[in-house]
């Protein structure tokens, strides 16, 4: 049995997140057991975690903060894989500039940006804000999560911050929009994507089969 928390506090298309990881369970042949919860012990009798996240980060902190869901996902960290998504990514930093500046968790170096206003491409054409769309994304790092993932493969965004990670080492993945923009970052046993693989068809849940499959280790 694979047993996968899916952390909810209230914040995320949680049950789209759910629903990917039980298809891909079903196609390894495996009996995988996903539980959408905000309960501390089902999380940490979890064999995998995914942090999830839709939304300002103002009320996502709040939220994170009243149920604990920092303490959480510190401790999974520890002993088990972790899978954060958008804002779930977002919130592993050290400060969001959205919502006049948001203290996030601090468990990797960097920050969060707006994008900014105008927003230009190369060849000097306004860009939407928020990013929402088909983009491609080049792996700056090998990475379990990668395995059967084509470089430069399309992902799909929804977000108007980025990250600015003052960790490169960490960066296993970037994409472009105005200006380059870190796509995923891995640290020991948590992977991080401001995408939403759950929305990104094929590559998508190839990356969430390779999550099931990944012992936390690169």
């Amino acid at each position: 049995m694979n047993k996968v928390a899916v952390i909810d506090y209230g914040m995320g298309n949680l049950h789209s997140v759910a629903k990917a990881v039980e298809h891909v369970g079903r196609e390894l042949g495996e009996e995988t057991e996903v539980t959408v919860t905000p309960d501390a012990n089902l999380i940490a009798a979890a064999d995998r975690v995914i942090f999830p996240g839709v939304g300002a980060i103002r009320d996502c902190m709040a939220e994170i903060n009243r149920l604990n869901v920092g303490q959480i996902v510190e401790e999974a960290m520890k002993t088990k894989p972790v899978l954060a998504i958008c804002v779930g990514m977002q919130a592993l930093m050290q400060h969001s500039e959205e919502n006049d500046g948001v203290d996030c968790l601090g468990f990797m170096q960097g920050k969060v940006r707006f994008f900014g206003e105008p927003l230009l491409n190369n060849e000097g054409q306004r860009l939407k804000v928020p990013h929402m769309g088909w983009n491609e994304v080049s792996q700056t790092q090998k990475h379990p999560l990668w395995k059967n993932v084509p470089d430069n493969s399309r992902f799909y965004f929804v977000h108007s911050y980025y990250v600015e990670s003052t960790d490169t080492k960490k960066i296993t993945g970037v994409t472009a929009y105005g200006k380059e923009v870190v796509a995923t970052l891995a640290d020991d046993n948590i992977f991080a994507t401001q995408f939403h693989p759950e929305k990104s068809q094929t590559v998508g849940l190839t990356l969430l089969r390779n999550f099931l499959q990944w012992d936390g280790q690169t």
